[in-house]
């Protein structure tokens, strides 16, 4: 190992340290929140601490200052951003998450978007929802992508665009790494939940793409990525998991903020209409608390299990089955399942008072309901992906896997 090769290394701090700074900011960033939704973009201001706290780091290589750590330190980063604020939590997901997809690419595009700027946050969507025409060198691009989490503080976006033959006929599907500046934003993003996602539509009219910012999406979902640097563990975790499975995290760190609320009211919150001075008395009270608290409880042990499953091979180099990768959905799924509904159960427990807009839970609710319908992590969807390869079935609906 070089000498800057070690000194890269010492400087990445362990996941308990990162969440330890996150952690001191959390007064600042659920001070934030109300405005951030209102803006329906994360404050600057808690973007900005992020940033200097290394937070957007976490999937971004060692080669430009990142520090490429693993699943469940995302997950870890991830969910404590989210005690503190859901949207703020979804921006810092999916530009890490993002981060990692253009850790996929070639290198000579991942210099394209880190060597000359290392803090470069990127956005993305896969669904490709363009249109392409080849020409030399690359193609051009025409197209609307919805729901970009993080648009507004992004300088660059993988996006799915479909691969063309000369005659115009689709071949492939890819994933296009664009520079913000080539396209136009739409505020688009006018939600129930999760409004400081900033998750807008990004516009490309007739931008030129070089073939050496495209990745092919079928081998991804096998393993086989563009980047050249095999030897990073991280950049050899499964495609479709890893995907999947970082949308927890923002749903770990906000089930446990809301268990926090209910459970610090219970001993001075009477129950209306009963003989109850505190909740903490009341039997059903209790068998509600403890429901809502075993939900939460077991999403985290499906969330981490499944987070270890894609790191230990990672760090094997080794491509998980069809079935482990069909496992990790369901993970995802059941994780997503259990945090929505304790979150219902505490705030029917917590009672009427939850639903005042001066009340976190009212935005913890609908902050996770509305993340957890991700076309990606929907429950029924991620159970019948799972069944139907504990099967072994040929009849999948989706190459998702």
């Amino acid at each position: 190992m070089t000498a800057t090769a070690q000194d890269r290394a010492a400087a990445v701090p362990a996941s308990e340290q990162l969440v330890a700074r996150i952690r001191e900011l959390q007064p600042l960033l659920a001070a934030n929140s109300a405005q951030g939704e209102q803006d329906r973009r994360v404050v600057e201001e808690s973007i900005t601490a992020l940033s200097a706290a290394g937070v957007f780091k976490v999937a971004q290589p060692r080669r430009y200052g990142g520090y490429e750590t693993s699943m469940r330190t995302m997950l870890d980063v991830s969910a404590a951003v989210g005690e503190a604020d859901g949207g703020t939590a979804w921006v810092v997901t999916l530009c890490n998450v993002c981060a990692w997809l253009t850790g996929l690419f070639s290198e000579r595009a991942q210099d394209d978007v880190w060597a000359a700027t290392p803090d470069a946050k990127v956005s993305g969507v896969l669904a490709p929802t363009s249109e392409s025409v080849k020409v030399d060198g690359g193609f051009r691009v025409t197209g609307k992508w919805f729901w970009n989490s993080g648009s507004w503080h992004a300088d660059w976006a993988v996006l799915g665009i479909p691969i063309v033959d000369d005659a115009g006929d689709p071949v492939d599907q890819g994933l296009a790494l664009i520079p913000r500046s080539d396209l136009d934003l739409k505020e688009t993003w006018f939600v129930a939940g999760m409004r400081s996602s900033g998750s807008n539509c990004l516009i490309a009219n007739d931008v030129f793409v070089p073939g050496h910012r495209l990745m092919s999406v079928p081998p991804a979902i096998g393993g086989q990525y563009a980047t050249e640097r095999t030897e990073e563990k991280l950049y050899r975790s499964a495609f479709v998991p890893l995907l999947a499975l970082v949308l927890a995290g923002p749903q770990l760190g906000m089930g446990r903020t809301a268990l926090d609320i209910v459970t610090a009211a219970a001993a001075k919150k009477p129950i209306s209409y009963t003989f109850y001075t505190a909740q903490a008395d009341s039997v059903a009270f209790q068998l509600q608390l403890a429901e809502a608290a075993m939900r939460i409880e077991s999403a985290h042990l499906h969330a981490y299990r499944a987070a270890d499953d894609i790191d230990r091979a990672a760090a094997a180099g080794e491509y998980p089955d069809v079935l482990a990768r069909a496992r990790v959905r369901a993970d995802t799924g059941w994780a997503l399942e259990n945090v929505t509904r304790a979150i219902d159960i505490l705030l029917s427990a917590h009672g009427a008072s939850s639903f005042a807009e001066s009340s976190p839970l009212q935005r913890i609710w609908r902050d996770s309901a509305v993340a957890a319908r991700h076309a990606v992590t929907l429950p029924a969807v991620d159970y019948e992906v799972y069944g139907k390869a504990l099967l072994g079935r040929a009849d999948q609906i989706t190459p998702l896997i």
